[in-house]
């Protein structure tokens, strides 16, 4: 694995690669997971956001959103979640259902981040509206 590592750097350094490139086959080299099939294949190291498309609250300026959130964050604020005490849980997800977000703190358990994670993996989301392109994928 030093190797492998040794040569990506070497490739980088060369120009042969960018650094985009470099992370998601150092990632590769430390995260193989097999999958059903027996191939392996990299977890997902980001939740990745794009939006594309005109902001009609600006008089039609154009918007672009790109946001990459890493999945190490978000298995950080699960275990943050655990640690908010439960009158304070009832309390956040009242506020939150007051504004019409449906979401429970007490459903989110670190023993099941890792099936998340792995089920985010498998999800790809594109929303193609006249003025807007949604897309949200794992990487």
């Amino acid at each position: 694995m030093v190797e492998h590592r040794r040569e990506i750097l070497d490739m980088l350094s060369r120009g042969q690669i960018n650094a985009d490139e470099a992370e998601r086959l150092l990632a590769a080299l430390e995260n193989p997971t097999p999958s059903a099939g027996g191939v392996t294949t990299k977890q997902p190291k980001y939740l990745r956001v794009l939006v594309d498309g005109i902001d009609d609250r600006r008089d039609g300026v154009p918007m672009k959103v790109n946001v990459r959130i890493p999945m190490q964050l978000l298995r950080a604020g699960v275990r943050l979640a655990s640690l908010i005490p439960p009158q304070v849980r009832s309390q956040v997800n009242e506020a939150m259902q007051e504004k019409g977000v449906q979401f429970d703190l007490n459903q989110i358990k670190p023993e099941n981040l890792e099936e998340l994670i792995d089920q985010l993996g498998d999800i790809s989301v594109d929303v193609n509206e006249k003025d807007m392109n949604v897309r949200v994928f794992c990487e």
